[in-house]
């Protein structure tokens, strides 16, 4: 119990979400972008991919109403700092052909942020506007990052979004005259509206000293040259005893297997991970591929020459790590994609 709770503070999951794979999809969006930041495994592809730590997605809660869009984003975090927020809405297309006399194609999509409630429309602020073709079809983005940023700050004034379509014809002025989709149906489930928030977490989760993987250990290695210091060193040297039969250190597998802690049920994607570990000797000499510091080297000399009774061998640990990405339902089954920094093991090395 205890090694599973130290875990969920690793994953920074205060409370187990509720399980509701395979029933609940997510959207393909967060899918898609889980996909091009990680490979199947959850690793990191290249750094600068993703510039948030989190990615949180809200699905409409208005069934109904096609003016109406509405996102509950109470799950977002004290402290949590929003980027950028995207309103996602997909458009369909209309199906009326037009008179041979009406060429215009286009109409005009305008969203708000309402004021008020929903039974006042009328009290909105303009938002975004652009001209939207009548007969096609697709997603369709707008930077809401402002008024998100203010009900991040205060949560009653959170009463959605309203949309408006005008189309001009020569026979006068159309409203509504194309719709977005809505949640009922399984065919729409998937063109459900989307609420997208990139933020960077409050919480540093990452409880090593161990560098990143953009950190290079070769301003230390060049701090004194590792062939002078070789030489220097070996005249001190006296006979030894044959090499220790350990193995060198080297990266070894570790699998953390998602589905047997129990938590399949709501993580998404990756099914599991491997996060490595290192294990082996740091016996002199080090070789180039043992990755060691300079001190590493000078510690492991004097512990073969048995100079100091109180220096143990090097230790083999990770000296390169990379991020992981989980893709998950929270526990109002929001979508999530989180990145947590330095949780799997790339290399290993003498330190």
């Amino acid at each position: 119990a205890a090694a599973l709770q130290r875990l969920r503070e690793v994953f920074d999951i205060e409370e187990l979400p509720p399980a509701v794979l395979p029933h609940k999809k997510p959207p393909q969006f967060m899918v898609d972008l889980f996909n091009k930041v990680a490979d199947a495994n959850g690793i990191t592809r290249a750094p600068g991919l993703l510039q948030a730590d989190v990615v949180r997605s809200f699905e409409d809660r208005v069934l109904v109403d096609h003016h109406h869009f509405y996102f509950d984003i109470s799950a977002m975090e004290k402290g949590e700092q929003m980027l950028k927020a995207e309103f996602r809405v997909f458009k369909l297309k209309r199906t009326r052909r037009p008179r041979r006399s009406d060429v215009k194609h286009f109409c005009k999509v305008e969203v708000y942020e309402l004021l008020e409630s929903e039974n006042k429309p009328q009290k909105k602020h303009l938002i975004a506007s652009r001209l939207l073709s009548l007969y096609a079809e697709g997603w369709e983005v707008f930077n809401v990052t402002q008024a998100v940023s203010k009900w991040v700050g205060n949560s009653s004034s959170n009463r959605g979004f309203w949309i408006t379509t005008t189309h001009v014809s020569n026979n006068g002025m159309e409203h509504d005259v194309v719709t977005f989709a809505k949640s009922y149906g399984a065919l729409q489930e998937s063109r459900n509206a989307l609420l997208v928030l990139f933020t960077n977490s409050n919480k540093l989760r990452s409880h090593t000293l161990v560098p990143s993987a953009t950190t290079s250990f070769q301003n230390q290695k060049q701090a004194l040259p590792n062939l002078m210091l070789r030489v220097f060193l070996m005249t001190l040297m006296r006979p030894r005893a044959a090499r220790s039969p350990l193995a060198a250190c080297h990266q070894r597998e570790l699998y953390v297997d998602f589905h047997a802690i129990g938590w399949s049920g709501w993580i998404i994607y990756p099914s599991g991970y491997n996060a490595f570990y290192c294990r082996g000797s740091c016996i002199f000499p080090l070789g180039k591929s043992l990755n060691a510091t300079n001190h590493a080297a000078v510690q492991s000399i004097v512990y073969t020459l048995k100079l100091s009774q109180d220096v143990s061998m090097p230790c083999c640990v990770p000296d390169e790590l990379k991020s992981l990405n989980l893709l998950y339902f929270d526990d109002k089954q929001n979508v999530i994609l989180k990145n947590y920094k330095d949780m799997v093991a790339t290399r290993c090395g003498c330190h």
